[in-house]
């Protein structure tokens, strides 16, 4: 027990030499004067018997050689003694070290960042006061409500005006330089009230409850809130900007202006030729399809062998071909199809299109669940996206029925800039696979269980829920191993048997993992970096080094909403000075 008790105090005074530097050098004054003075007075002592014993002639009782002895037995002993004093210090040291280690974990538990011995806070931080009067406000709240429960009502009051002086100060404050300066004397002031509060309802229980509803109460609000960004997001999202859409209706009138003659691309040989570079975009945004043709264009190292087939809607079709007749890809070869033309591609052909005109459908996309709040209807608000109700969005699955006499094609999305010559991936050997991608299971959230239901036994029985996810946005396939395969078949089948959306949700990334299932080439992950619409840490190296960088996510680079830093690498291959995007003030 004296052991245990012996070392709890030596605890007890490493912590609180740690904590003030002040009592630390008094101890040490105290502690090496009065062990010194020992030591010193015991080795004199000895030292005066020896000098004592030679003059009153005790010496001549001693042979020379037996004092000889005796002088180096009493050096000896002084030496032994000035050791045993060293080795205690340094067993202080280590003590005293070993102390201000542990003091840092108490000390960031208990007395946060203002414990003022705390080596971090030698310089005072730019925001050391807003952190303090937040925290203030926070002790301020909790001892109104017990001042309140116990009829504290005078102290009660002075905490709420304490609290209202200190809000008003605080503002929307993030650093010091922005408190004003009557701030400081409103923190003194809170301090004093917060001290007699302390002393009056001070009960470490009733604190800790209270803290704890504060935290629950602060969390449902920040879940609230997220939810409540989602839904904007999203909406956001579903928007088209009234510049695009002014750019659309611009060009859409000049184009049925033209003389049909005036209304056709050059080259159209090439758009069969299978030893060019072929390239599948389909999209509804003129300005997102400019940007992926130039920067694929600017990038090529024989743009001449290199060939755009474009896709769009009856709606966009007049605006982007008007756009590539006035500005053409240099030497490539460019195309616009009408998605609506594709007399083939109807209802009893195409699952898609048949669940589309059902009424449980047009129930789920129009009429149910209707949110009556922003938090609300945050979750189903993503599957509502136009793009989902678009064939644009499936027509990836019907490659070869679209270019029946081409044997590879690269699929590219609208939401994506080409940062290099791409032609080194039509000389990856996909290993008789159909699909060439990027795959995206670095993390665990992108493997088959995220995106598939996997309690339906028709996915649990064919499917490894472990198993990689992979990117849409850049994918090259082999359209002849596509028709051997029959992937369109596969992908029907599955379709059909997610009528009622047992299997996965919406959107075309679900089928495809189900439909390319061990069938898909890992492609190397610096061709298609992804994440650019969501994902603030890319590292800018793994962006700079990247053939393709992909805005995947809601925050497009041609929205309000999209992320600063990034917006750059997709802004530099749009020509602002052009007049039809300066005519319709579309800006950087």
């Amino acid at each position: 027990m004296a052991i245990r008790a012996g070392r709890s105090a030596l605890v007890a005074l490493a912590f609180l030499l740690a904590a003030s530097p002040c009592l630390q050098a008094r101890v040490d004054q105290l502690y090496h004067g009065r062990q010194v003075s020992d030591w010193s007075r015991q080795i004199n002592f000895e030292l005066q018997n020896l000098s004592s014993s030679q003059k009153d002639g005790r010496h001549l009782l001693a042979s020379p050689k037996e004092i000889t002895h005796r002088k180096l037995r009493a050096r000896t002993g002084v030496r032994k003694k000035m050791e045993v004093v060293q080795q205690d210090d340094e067993a202080l040291v280590k003590l005293e070290n070993t102390g201000i280690e542990r003091s840092k974990a108490v000390d960031s538990a208990v007395l946060g960042k203002y414990s003022i011995w705390r080596r971090e806070n030698e310089n005072e931080k730019a925001d050391s006061r807003v952190r303090q009067m937040r925290d203030q406000m926070i002790m301020a709240r909790i001892y109104s409500v017990l001042a309140k429960s116990r009829d504290k009502l005078d102290l009660y009051q002075e905490l709420l005006a304490r609290l209202k002086e200190s809000q008003r100060s605080l503002g929307e404050a993030t650093a010091d330089a922005e408190l004003p300066k009557s701030a400081l004397e409103r923190m003194k002031a809170m301090a004093q009230v917060l001290s007699k509060a302390r002393d009056l309802l001070y009960d470490c229980k009733a604190i800790t409850e209270r803290l704890r509803v504060m935290l629950l109460s602060a969390d449902e609000q920040v879940r609230s809130l997220k939810k409540q960004s989602t839904f904007l997001s999203q909406l956001a999202a579903k928007t088209i900007p009234n510049g695009i859409h002014c750019l659309s209706m611009r060009l859409t009138i000049d184009y049925y202006l033209l003389s049909p003659e005036k209304r056709k691309f050059p080259n159209s040989e090439n758009l069969e030729n299978p030893e060019l570079y072929h390239y599948a975009l389909f999209s509804d945004n003129v300005l997102a399809a400019s940007v992926v043709v130039n920067s694929t264009i600017m990038n090529a190292k024989e743009p001449e062998k290199h060939v755009f087939h474009l896709v769009t809607d009856k709606l966009n079709f007049g605006a982007m071909n008007m756009w590539f007749l006035l500005n053409p890809p240099g030497d490539a070869t460019i195309h616009v199809e009408n998605v609506d033309d594709f007399k083939w591609l109807n209802s009893s052909y195409c699952p898609v299109l048949k669940q589309l005109e059902s009424a449980a459908m047009k129930e789920y996309y129009f009429k149910a669940d209707r949110p009556k709040t922003l938090s609300a209807g945050s979750s189903n608000l993503k599957y509502r996206n136009p793009k989902y109700l678009s064939m644009l969005n499936h027509l990836r699955f019907y490659l070869p029925q679209v270019y029946p006499k081409l044997n590879k094609i690269l699929f590219l999305d609208d939401d994506i800039v080409v940062q290099r010559d791409l032609t080194g991936l039509w000389e990856v050997d996909l290993n008789g696979n159909v699909n060439g991608a990027v795959e995206t299971c670095g993390e665990s959230f992108h493997r088959f269980d995220k995106y598939l239901n996997f309690s339906n036994p028709n996915i649990s029985q064919n499917f490894d829920p472990n198993a990689c996810g992979w990117a849409y946005g850049m994918n090259m396939f082999d359209l002849e191993e596509w028709k051997r395969k029959d992937i369109t078949g596969i992908y029907h089948k599955w379709q059909n048997m997610n009528e009622n959306r047992l299997l996965w949700k919406l959107g075309t990334l679900p089928p495809g993992l189900l439909t390319f299932y061990k069938l898909t080439h890992p492609l190397d992950k610096s061709w298609h970096v992804l994440g650019l619409g969501y994902n603030p840490t890319i590292e800018r190296s793994e962006i700079d080094n990247a053939a393709v960088i992909h805005y995947n996510g809601n925050m497009k680079p041609w929205l309000e909403i999209a992320m600063t830093k990034y917006r750059p690498y997709w802004t530099k291959y749009i020509n602002y000075e052009h007049p039809y995007i300066h005519g319709c003030k579309i800006s950087q």
